[in-house]
């Protein structure tokens, strides 16, 4: 059989037989690949819903009721809308292709119609109602992505299940990921809009509408939990009209009501919008309040601060602002567990790993705001192998109160000594890193563990610890290697509870995984240690120190030993989580972490 030639726009329908005669959701069926891919179709009829600068989306004129099978389908072309205009109704071949990028092979597949031919205008003026979510569609799931996950969407490591080879039977009654998928193309409109994200470069903003939701912050984002990713949430993309997105948005910000079509791209589904977000109100206060925990300089109530300061370096512009915070929102903590801090030139590559210019810079600004002169504590790492920025020589560090807390046996380690545990319990170097030879540490910072002694007068022995790694990716594909790190310093708690059971430790720090992940599981199995945010009971919700894509989420932790942990019994264990950064603007976040405070009773017991 003879194909007419292939027309890019308005065309005389040919009396040729093209190809499957199918309805858009025979197209799309039931399963998130068409059972049409690569197949050409003929006389396939559409309302034109809306239009972009590469094609046209249609909406079907016989749906079959099944809410399974999305009703409605781009048309791929750069020329097709020319001619036509929302609202008509049109007939058209071409062929099913399923999309995704070639530099981009874990992306989910797009359903498309593209070469276009013997497109036929029947009708103009119909009008178009978009489908309101959550009422003319039902709500998306609120917990499980997919059926493929098993129950637990972080149980599933390094991409195992393909939704693309898979290809299972869509229930978008179920799953977050069969319920956008089953609308994939369609006009749709939300309502009671809620930003739960900042946005990113280009302007594309998470959001919730008027559906039921999980995990809902007094913030107004959505906080990961175990088990729940929050599948419930969909990203705006770029505005159809060629405006753009409000670049002012905040977490917690009230939008007006969104109407646009429903694609995937970029590896989310999404909503471009048929034009440019707005917002209408904002959550207040604008800011947090500083912490309520101020350090009492005994060992019955010192404060505990950990912050992750990004990569900061002592020209870095940020550095005033993060002595602020240290000063004025964290209150100056007898201790303070920081992560990022770069060497002196930061990102130029050459051979100086010393960070003493860095440190002594953020110390004498916090002196200059409190009048707290802030002693500091890191080993120099092996030039370029603690990953990180390249040339920045990225490490863990500690700030500490001279006035308040000194180290004890001061014996520090090099960049490649091992610490051991010694009778005691004692540490070999006081500082010292653990295990830093060991491939499991391979570009990744190594953890730093500190003995100190408190100036109260009674000389009483405490033992800290501070631990994180490489930032998680979108698929876990370090979970095998964080379980090894995790493995390596609990071993290295064990040794010292081992030799003292009512030691007073503690571990904090940018982990870069959730408490609910293998790795940390491991961690808590193996060490003894606590979650201070269970033992401080801090609700779930409210437990996050990072914005990443649709989730507030804790990346941030501090774990105690059990003689700390029971302490909370007397009411001496406070923790807070000061939300300074989540809750900014985008471009006047200081660091892309939160900080967290800490109060403890570190007495011995007896």
């Amino acid at each position: 059989m003879k194909l007419s030639a292939v027309t890019d726009g308005i065309a005389v329908l040919s009396l040729s037989n093209l190809g499957l005669a199918l309805t858009i959701a025979e197209i799309n069926g039931n399963r998130f690949l068409s059972p049409y891919a690569g197949q050409a179709v003929s006389n396939v009829t559409g309302l034109v819903t809306a239009k972009s600068p590469a094609g046209i989306y249609i909406r079907s004129t016989t749906p079959d009721n099944d809410v399974a099978t999305s009703e409605s389908l781009h048309v791929f072309s750069s020329t097709i809308g020319r001619n036509l205009s929302v609202g008509d109704i049109v007939n058209l071949g071409g062929v099913i292709t399923e999309y995704r990028p070639v530099a981009n092979p874990t992306y989910m597949l797009l359903t498309e119609l593209t070469s276009p031919r013997n497109v036929t205008k029947l009708s103009s003026g119909t009008t178009v109602a978009p489908l309101v979510i959550g009422k003319d569609t039902g709500s998306p799931p609120t917990q499980q992505y997919s059926g493929l996950d098993n129950g637990d969407i972080f149980g599933v490591p390094n991409n195992s299940s393909q939704i693309s080879i898979a290809n299972p039977l869509l229930r978008p009654g179920d799953f977050g990921l069969d319920f956008w998928e089953s609308l994939s193309g369609e006009l749709v409109t939300v309502k009671g809009v809620k930003a739960i994200s900042k946005p990113n470069n280009f302007g594309d903003t998470w959001v919730t509408g008027d559906w039921k939701v999980s995990g809902r912050n007094s913030r107004g984002g959505l906080t990961m939990t175990n088990k729940d990713g929050n599948p419930e949430a969909i990203i705006i993309g770029t505005p159809l009209d060629g405006t753009n997105n409000s670049a002012g948005t905040k977490l917690g910000d009230s939008l007006q009501d969104i109407t646009g079509v429903i694609t995937y791209a970029f590896g989310f589904y999404r909503i471009l919008p048929l034009t440019g977000i707005v917002v209408t109100s904002s959550a207040a206060p604008t800011l947090p309040s500083s912490t309520t925990l101020t350090s009492g300089k005994t060992c019955k109530d010192l404060t505990f601060g950990s912050y992750n300061v990004e990569n900061l370096t002592p020209t870095k512009s940020i550095l005033p602002a993060i002595a602020s915070h240290i000063a004025n929102v964290m209150k100056s903590p007898s201790l303070v567990f920081l992560q990022e801090i770069q060497d002196n030139n930061g990102a130029t590559n050459d051979a100086i790993v010393d960070a003493n210019l860095t440190l002594a810079s953020l110390a004498s600004a916090i002196n200059s705001i409190s009048g707290v002169s802030y002693s500091y504590v890191d080993i120099d790492p092996v030039d370029d192998q603690d990953g990180g920025e390249p040339g920045g020589n990225i490490r863990t560090a500690y700030l500490y109160d001279p006035a308040v807390l000194r180290l004890r046996k001061v014996n520090p380690g090099s960049s490649t000594d091992a610490n051991e545990v010694l009778a005691g319990p004692e540490l070999k170097y006081n500082p010292g890193r653990i295990d830093p030879t060991n491939p499991a540490w391979q570009a990744s910072r190594k953890p730093l563990a500190a003995a100190w002694e408190t100036l109260d007068g009674r000389n009483k022995r405490l033992i800290f610890y501070s631990i994180e790694g490489d930032s998680r990716p979108p698929i876990n594909g370090v979970l095998d290697v964080r379980t090894q790190q995790a493995n390596i310093t609990a071993t290295f708690i064990r040794q010292i509870l081992s030799k003292d059971p009512t030691s007073s430790i503690v571990t904090a720090g940018d982990f870069n995984e959730f408490v609910f992940a293998n790795p940390l599981k491991v961690f808590q199995q193996q060490s003894s240690m606590q979650d201070l945010d269970e033992i401080a009971g801090l609700v779930p919700e409210e437990r996050y120190t990072y914005l990443f894509d649709m989730n507030c989420q804790q990346l941030d932790h501090i774990f105690v030993s059990p003689a700390l942990a029971a302490k909370k019994y007397l009411g001496r264990v406070k923790y807070e989580h000061i939300h300074i950064n989540t809750w900014e603007k985008r471009d006047a976040q200081i660091s892309d972490h939160d900080p967290s405070v800490a109060k403890l009773d570190v007495c011995r017991l007896f």
